[in-house]
């Protein structure tokens, strides 16, 4: 498990959603530039927190 969603840093929900935005919009900003390989690279990250930190799918099941 790369992200332990029980840890007490991430217990408030503006950690939880700026963990998950700042990737996310670090992608769109590589993907604007034309590094998509980034782009896609950031976005995998976004999407995974975001699994693991609020649909509680970050330890692969």
């Amino acid at each position: 498990m790369l992200v332990d969603p029980k840890h007490p840093f991430f217990r408030p929900l503006w950690v939880r959603v700026l963990c998950v935005l700042l990737p996310l919009l670090w992608a769109a900003f590589e993907a604007a530039g034309g590094a998509f390989f980034w782009a896609i690279l950031f976005g995998a990250a976004g999407i995974y927190l975001f699994a693991a930190l609020f649909l509680g799918r970050g330890d692969g099941g």
